[in-house]
């Protein structure tokens, strides 16, 4: 925490840095992104819509095992190098990944050079807003405690999120390839936000009858077949993390922070399946609910998602490692820990997609 603003402004009654709001602290103050917010694109279409359902390329590679880490989500495959698929075997991949959230691969040849060319095949690259180098991010080990810093910074760095879901078009896909890891420690963990959705009791679903006066037009049927919570708009902020990186991670954000109204479930356009579209890293509150109402909903999904054991994979990192994930179906977050060694990793994410579908 030594970068934090607030460890410079102790109390002397309780010996405690002070939270400064972040129109007073002068290093967030100071900073002018360079760049402006941005538009709404239409992206190309997502490669795995191309791909073969039975996936008969990919899977018919003789030194192919492929290992389903939980019923859920997390797929191992060992036995083949990234960098030597074919084109139409990345598009397998993809469809293999929409439809189990991640895919995991152990001791690859990726440079940074080629993991850039081959994510390349998959869309658009994206761009964090504290990336830099234009074609990845630098993911860097931390041994902070993640509870003691949300208490002088408002961004929950070290909870459950999907990459910058605050954007007009969220990234799709994400490619994280380690470098250097400690032996102990240092993992990740992914939900399925398929999973979370379906495991939502009808009475949250289902909200009210179409005949209820909240829904226009009207029915006769009166059937349970309106689903409350896609009824609502989930409240996508950047404002959050804006500050964070700033203040704690003394890095000056590229774009201005915003907030973005994406639907709290959505349609998966290559599944069709549907997925919670709400995460305790960006999403503040819901567009149609007051705020106290918005904010027992979000403990309520606080306690769902972190509570979801049997819709989660735990990974154990390893250099050379890789995992590929859909920002569309999953919720990821590293698990904090107090292993001596640090990490360095290189993430990309691609295919910005229209999430309000």
């Amino acid at each position: 925490m030594a970068h934090l603003e607030a460890r410079k402004h102790i109390s002397p009654d309780s010996n405690f840095p002070i939270t400064l709001h972040p129109k007073f602290n002068p290093k967030i103050t100071a900073h002018t992104p360079p760049e402006p917010i941005r538009s709404e694109i239409t992206p190309p279409p997502d490669r795995a819509l191309f791909a073969d359902p039975s996936k008969s390329s990919l899977l018919s590679i003789p030194s192919l095992k492929l290992t389903h880490l939980t019923e859920s989500l997390g797929t191992l495959l060992t036995g083949i190098q990234l960098s030597q698929l074919t084109p139409t075997q990345l598009d397998e991949l993809a469809l293999l990944v929409t439809e189990r959230g991640v895919v995991f691969f152990r001791d690859q040849d990726l440079t940074t050079d080629s993991q850039v060319k081959l994510f390349e095949h998959y869309g658009i690259l994206d761009r964090h807003p504290a990336q830099k180098d234009v074609k990845h991010v630098i993911i860097k080990g931390s041994r902070e405690d993640h509870r003691e810093i949300l208490k002088y910074t408002p961004w929950p760095s070290g909870d459950f999120h999907s990459d910058t879901s605050f954007e007009i078009n969220p990234p799709s896909y994400s490619m994280l390839r380690m470098e250097e890891h400690p032996e102990v420690g240092g993992d990740t963990a992914w939900v399925s936000t398929y999973g979370l959705y379906d495991a939502l009791s009808p009475h949250m679903q289902y909200g009210f009858p179409l005949s209820h006066p909240l829904f226009c037009p009207f029915t006769d049927s009166g059937a349970l077949d309106r689903k409350f919570v896609e009824t609502l708009h989930a409240v996508h902020t950047s404002r959050l993390q804006y500050d964070t990186i700033i203040d704690l991670w003394g890095v000056g954000p590229n774009r201005p922070p915003i907030d973005t109204h994406h639907p709290a479930v959505r349609t998966h356009p290559v599944t069709g399946l549907k997925a919670l579209n709400i995460n305790p890293g960006f999403v503040t509150g819901f567009a149609e609910l007051k705020k106290v109402e918005s904010d027992k909903l979000l403990d309520f999904f606080a306690y769902h998602i972190h509570s979801a054991d049997d819709h989660a994979v735990r990974w154990k990192w390893e250099v050379g490692s890789v995992a590929f994930w859909d920002n569309r179906c999953t919720n990821h977050r590293v698990i904090p820990g107090w292993y001596e060694a640090h990490f360095v990793d290189y993430e990309m994410t691609c295919e910005r997609w229209k999430a309000n579908t």
